[in-house]
């Protein structure tokens, strides 16, 4: 983003001075600038290294400080890193301010509802028991403040109307402030132990290396996301005239196998299954996918052949799982009319005919060069007339309730001009392309 919002620069200035004002008690309060300056350069080097190399932020020593420190000074903790640690995007002040505001202003808050439990006392006290409902209390507090300052940016910025700015942020941010309140109210009681603050610090050792095995996980995913893309990419390339199909047919996936109740890890293994169930046509010549009349019977079984050869192409991508089989399958009917091996019944695998309802409904339903798009009723009801014979009824059922509740918006998949006769090879009684 290479400016900034003109709203969204009121909003931070807002938040700036907001933060300023929870810092001017510092100099009337009792503050142990030793502790202070010392979770301040951590958290500085922590900021550092997490964005860096694994990206995202890293709160326990933030949280630590709310429970050590009076309100000021643990606001005080966040502002070194935000001008120290780099940033990325232009323009670089408005970016720094926020980074330095935002949890400047959730820690104060998170230390202040800490204070004014009594968590200090009983940490003071070693009664670690007593401690757990004020901590959990100010890591509440953070996390709140995090979100409402999240939503309130989200909404100045215009990135999402006002009412849904907020939407899902809060559970978002609960679980890992959570892991991260645990870790800085550990370092805050060995920090009162007679072991100090180098026993404390111990305590960030097994958080970074969590924090590294999570990052990974995410590094990976990422990858799996880009070799997604790329196939995607190449597929629409090719075969100009169902750009974007690949896309669509993953979402009506995920519809369906939502609605059929399957857990997220399947649900996500469908949408893989349908962004990348045409990935084969990579392996047709091109004359015959953009071919404009009848194909021939020997030019037909060459295009019967690209689930095959998506097959082959993702046989060795292993975090595909069954969306293997349904690249291979997708195109198989109830009654064995299908290609390739002509399957029927259970035979054919879940996730296949999940696919085979989708790839269908958004053929009938997109607009393209060569036809026009059907109305999703109609469209649900010719899927509904071939259903026990090309398709499975339960699928069919499971993707007419979806749509009833979310609807569905077919969109323009080519942009290629129309040419005088349409590309050959539809399934005959679907409309569904190749």
């Amino acid at each position: 983003m290479d400016a900034v919002p003109a709203g969204a620069r009121g909003y931070v200035t807002g938040v700036a001075l907001l933060s300023v004002l929870c810092l001017l008690p510092l100099p009337a309060t009792h503050t142990p600038w030793g502790a202070s300056a010392l979770l301040a350069a951590v958290y500085a080097a922590c900021e550092h290294v997490v964005r860096r190399r694994f990206g995202g932020p890293f709160y326990p020593v933030l949280l630590a400080g709310a429970f050590l420190l009076p309100p000021p000074a643990a606001a005080l903790v966040a502002v070194p890193a935000a001008l120290l640690s780099p940033v990325e995007h232009r323009p670089a002040l408005p970016r720094r301010v926020w980074r330095a505001a935002q949890p400047a202003l959730a820690v104060w808050a998170a230390a202040r509802v800490h204070e004014g439990l009594g968590g200090r006392d009983t940490l003071a006290g070693s009664d670690f028991p007593c401690t757990l409902l004020p901590a959990g209390a100010a890591v509440l507090a953070f996390c709140l403040v995090l979100t409402a300052l999240d939503g309130g940016l989200r909404a100045a910025a215009g990135l999402v109307p006002p009412r849904r700015a907020w939407r899902g942020l809060l559970a978002r941010h609960l679980a890992p402030v959570a892991v991260h309140g645990l870790a800085g109210l550990m370092m805050a009681v060995l920090w009162r132990s007679p072991y100090g603050p180098v026993a404390a610090l111990l305590v960030l050792l097994p958080m970074c290396v969590s924090w590294w095995v999570f990052a990974q996980y995410h590094r990976e995913r990422a990858a799996h996301q880009a070799t997604i893309r790329a196939l995607v990419q190449a597929v629409d390339i090719k075969d100009g005239y169902t750009r974007g199909h690949s896309e669509r047919v993953g979402q009506a996936s995920v519809l369906i196998a939502r609605e059929l109740g399957m857990d997220d890890d399947r649900v996500e293994v469908l949408r893989f299954a349908g962004i990348l169930h045409d990935v084969g046509k990579l392996g047709v010549p091109t004359r015959l996918l953009r071919k404009n009349g009848p194909l021939t019977p020997e030019e037909r079984r060459i295009i019967e052949l690209h689930p095959e050869y998506g097959h082959e192409m993702v046989r060795g991508i292993s975090f595909l799982g069954e969306a293997r089989a349904a690249i291979l399958h997708h195109h198989e009917r109830l009654d064995g009319s299908g290609y390739p091996y002509g399957l029927s019944g259970d035979r054919i695998p879940e996730c296949a005919r999940i696919v085979a309802v989708a790839d269908a409904f958004d053929a009938m339903t997109s607009t393209r060069c060569y036809s026009r798009a059907r109305p999703v009723e109609a469209a649900v009801a010719e899927l509904e007339r071939c259903a026990g014979a090309h398709f499975d009824p339960r699928i069919v059922g499971a993707l007419a309730r979806a749509l009833r509740r979310s609807g569905w918006h077919p969109a323009v998949t080519a942009d290629e001009p129309a040419h005088d006769s349409p590309p050959a090879e539809r399934t005959a009684g679907t409309g569904a392309s190749r």
